[in-house]
């Protein structure tokens, strides 16, 4: 085992070292601009076609072959967001600031602005070419749109995004996001990881059984409802801590450029500290360019591409410009930062400073739900991957196996399993982050013909697809 943790946490140095942070941006930056800043300047048009899209029903009358999709652009959006809303907003901001200090925040929302035309363009991507599987489902991501965007010859591409996307499933997904339930289950109410595990197991096992159509519908409601209630009660610490919060602004944007030096139990960092924990951990949160997403809005009610990719593209936003930020402020206009807290007990700490006896609950109890979410989107993920290298016999299979992993995950020392999963979420980015840059012109092609009037849909030949 130590032999194996030595190999993995020398690939993981590498994976989610500079190179992959700077292809991560570049990439995004790329596209930002390829689009003309486009996913930030029509993003109160993607919140409305959001709100429109919230109910999106087949049209009476039309053939089945037009009702393209299964779930309404909104779950679609509620089924990634299930996802990527996690321990990455809780525990991972907390992280960032206490290993990057508070400017690290500055660059998570670089990360975040740049990510959004990365997930504008896998989920137009996911729409484009996707499949219809032989059950009748709509199935898509990187691997389709390397299979069926670049060719055959990249099919092995695909395969590798597949099988390191299944893998991952299993831990970014699933153990460790319930070892992050049991752990803070027990520490605030005493329950035992055991018990934890199997309620878990038994919840997320109803859900996933059923399919995307079951998990979109919890992830529709569950989603939304626990979004908002956390961002109230972060709303209500930064009333309380009004005064402070001009302060906390002051030091994200001074530490930025600026090292910042130790003081109490924080042991200080260098501008470069606060780059990489904040973009890594931006990353981790919001999932931009890992390729997970797509999947999701794969199985959206649409026929048109860019308008899945206007909704897709207000993830990021949501997840770590308004969650992600809430979080940070929250933990800069308390003093805890500075005495040596790091991870979740960081975050609930400064809640509870604002919130005596309530604070720590209100962490714990959102902390619970995010994972268990994110173990639903994650579920849907790894069995289209799975899917992808194995066929659709294989889905119940993958369900079954996925379900039974929760409790194991629930009571196990992750320390291993954490860092395998972080190398082989790093490695689903590569074949992803490749597919994004070559079929970047298509991405470009069909935003210019959709704000053009020109529409042209799925199935429909493009210039850059022949040949």
């Amino acid at each position: 085992m130590e032999t194996l943790t030595s190999i993995f946490g020398s690939i993981n140095g590498v994976v989610w070292g500079p190179l992959m942070l700077i292809l991560l941006l570049g990439v995004g930056l790329y596209l930002q601009i390829g689009l003309k800043l486009m996913p930030i300047r029509k993003l109160g048009m993607g919140f409305r076609l959001l709100w429109q899209g919230r109910d999106a029903k087949p049209v009476p009358g039309e053939k089945k072959k037009d009702d393209d999709g299964e779930i309404s652009p909104f779950n679609a959006l509620m089924t990634a967001l299930s996802a990527t809303i996690g321990t990455g907003n809780i525990a991972g901001v907390a992280t960032a600031i206490a290993l990057g200090g508070p400017g690290a925040v500055f660059w998570m929302w670089i990360t975040a602005l740049v990510g959004m035309a990365t997930k504008f363009a896998e989920a137009v991507l996911a729409v484009r070419y996707r499949e219809t599987d032989s059950t009748g489902f709509h199935v898509g991501g990187p691997m389709f749109y390397i299979k069926n965007g670049l060719g055959k010859k990249w099919l092995w591409l695909g395969g590798a995004f597949a099988f390191f996307g299944a893998v991952a499933a299993f831990g970014i997904g699933n153990t460790v996001q319930s070892n992050s339930v049991a752990d803070a289950l027990d520490s605030t109410f005493g329950i035992p990881h055991g018990l934890t595990g199997v309620v878990i197991m038994v919840l997320a096992g109803a859900v996933i059984l059923g399919g995307i159509k079951r998990i979109a519908k919890v992830a529709g409601k569950l989603v939304p409802i626990m979004g908002i209630l956390y961002v109230i009660a972060g709303l209500l610490v930064l009333i309380i801590n009004a005064g402070q919060v001009g302060e906390a602004f002051r030091l994200i944007f001074y530490y930025a450029f600026n090292p910042i030096a130790a003081a109490g139990g924080f042991a200080g960092a260098a501008v470069m500290a606060a780059i990489r924990f904040g973009v890594a951990r931006g990353i981790f949160s919001n999932e931009a360019g890992l390729g997970s997403a797509p999947i999701a809005h794969a199985a959206a009610r649409t026929k048109n591409p860019v308008r899945q990719g206007m909704i897709a593209m207000l993830g990021t936003f949501i997840d770590t410009i308004v969650i992600c930020t809430i979080t940070a402020l929250v933990i800069l206009t308390s003093t805890v930062w500075v005495e040596g807290e790091a991870g979740a007990s960081l975050t609930a700490l400064s809640f509870d400073a604002a919130l005596p006896g309530f604070g720590n609950q209100i962490v714990s109890v959102a902390l619970a739900v995010f994972a268990f979410t994110t173990i639903l989107g994650w579920s849907f993920y790894g069995e289209k991957c799975f899917q992808f290298l194995f066929g659709t016999r294989s889905i119940m299979l993958y369900r079954v196996l996925f379900v039974l992993a929760i409790p194991l995950g629930a009571m196990a020392n992750l320390g291993f399993i954490w860092l395998m999963a972080d190398t082989f979420n790093a490695l689903m980015a590569i074949p992803n982050l490749i597919a994004l840059a070559l079929l970047s012109p298509v991405v470009f092609k069909l935003t210019r013909d959709y704000f053009d009037g020109k529409d042209i849909l799925p199935g429909e030949e493009l210039d850059h697809d022949k040949g």
